[in-house]
């Protein structure tokens, strides 16, 4: 009896101190995320997704913080968005800056969201000096010689960088590479858009995304691209190093849809279409949970809380080599361009 008595009474003096101190454990301090740029919608839809109080999950312990509204005077159209923007964003508690020094100074981590991938050199340098790991909105580069540049400067300063289409990480796409109804992935036909814009090459604009749909499916390793080019599409042929082929048809005629066909060694397999899940037997959903940003924000909320960067610079590297071959084919009129002859003349521009 009493045993049973200073067993209860232990409980009585250990339990409340212990219950106490769980309680005054403090909160984990969210990550601070700074936009740097605002003339892209898509800085307004992460900040929607991190900002969100009913964040969960992988997108939890992140806050968008700080941006910087700045875009370009190239892109007139793009620049009359930002105060659209920035009204939108500032809904979601995001408070404005007048400078990068002031950005890096507020924010753990960057988005940099501008528009014209022909600054984000000039941009992105301060942030990578300053250590901060960074994601890099479509388009990466207005050049492959600029992505090469800022992959060599991250790799200089030893801070995390990538970049990606949010295409790449929709789940009818990415939910392809291990189909169980594919089986080993030995071929894909890709589709979508092929609009372009003055402020890039041709291809590093809407074609990105079907790209990275591409690389999403059947992974690097391309040797060698061909362009086929008429005025109603463009279509690439490309082989990798292991014999296996993929292509692209960008669609500059008729209706357009962002898709593909997967070739495996188990079966053959349409993709989902962008934003939803992968078919089963076939049938492609469209009614299931629509994701849209949501797939590369998950990617960038693990990335900045600590994890590695999702798509590593050599394959983002080789994914800018390969629309710059495409550039150059089409050039040629359909000749067939080696990855490693383009890119060794432009790792030369930059002198490495």
């Amino acid at each position: 009896m009493l045993s049973r008595l200073c067993f209860a009474f232990l409980i009585a003096l250990f339990m409340p101190a212990t219950f106490v101190a769980a309680q005054d454990v403090p909160a984990k301090p969210p990550v601070r995320v700074g936009v740097l740029g605002l003339d892209n919608y898509q800085a307004v839809a992460y900040s929607q997704l991190f900002n969100s109080p009913k964040a969960e999950g992988d997108l939890a312990g992140l806050k968008v913080v700080a941006a910087l509204p700045i875009g370009s005077e190239k892109l007139p159209l793009e620049l009359k968005d930002i105060p659209r923007w920035q009204a939108q964003i500032g809904k979601y508690g995001v408070e404005m800056v007048d400078s990068v020094d002031e950005l890096l100074k507020r924010s753990d981590v960057i988005m940099v969201m501008t528009m014209d991938g022909r600054d984000h050199l000039k941009q992105i340098e301060p942030v990578l000096r300053a250590g901060k790991p960074v994601y890099i909105g479509r388009p990466f580069a207005a050049s492959l010689a600029d992505a090469i540049a800022i992959m060599k400067l991250a790799e200089e300063t030893k801070t995390p960088c990538w970049s990606s289409s949010q295409h790449r990480f929709s789940p009818g796409f990415s939910g392809m590479k291990d189909h169980p109804e594919v089986g080993k992935v030995i071929g894909c036909d890709v589709y979508g858009g092929c609009t372009s814009d003055p402020s890039t090459p041709e291809f590093f604009w809407s074609a990105l995304h079907s790209i990275e749909t591409l690389y999403a499916i059947m992974g690097p390793g391309v040797t060698s691209v061909t362009c086929t080019s008429t005025p109603t599409a463009e279509q690439f042929t490309a082989v990798w190093a292991d014999g296996r082929v993929g292509t692209y048809r960008g669609i500059k005629e008729g209706k357009v849809k962002y898709s593909a066909t997967v070739f495996g060694d188990k079966g053959v397999s349409t993709a989902g279409v962008y934003g939803h899940g992968v078919p089963v037997g076939g049938i492609v959903p469209t009614k299931d949970k629509y994701m849209g940003y949501e797939g590369i924000a998950i990617e960038m909320a693990k990335f900045f809380k600590g994890a590695p960067v999702p798509v590593s610079p050599a394959e983002t590297i080789e994914l800018f080599t390969f629309l710059q071959a495409a550039e150059e084919s089409k050039a040629a009129g359909g000749k067939t361009v080696r990855l490693d002859e383009v890119l060794k003349k432009h790792q030369a521009k930059i002198g490495k």
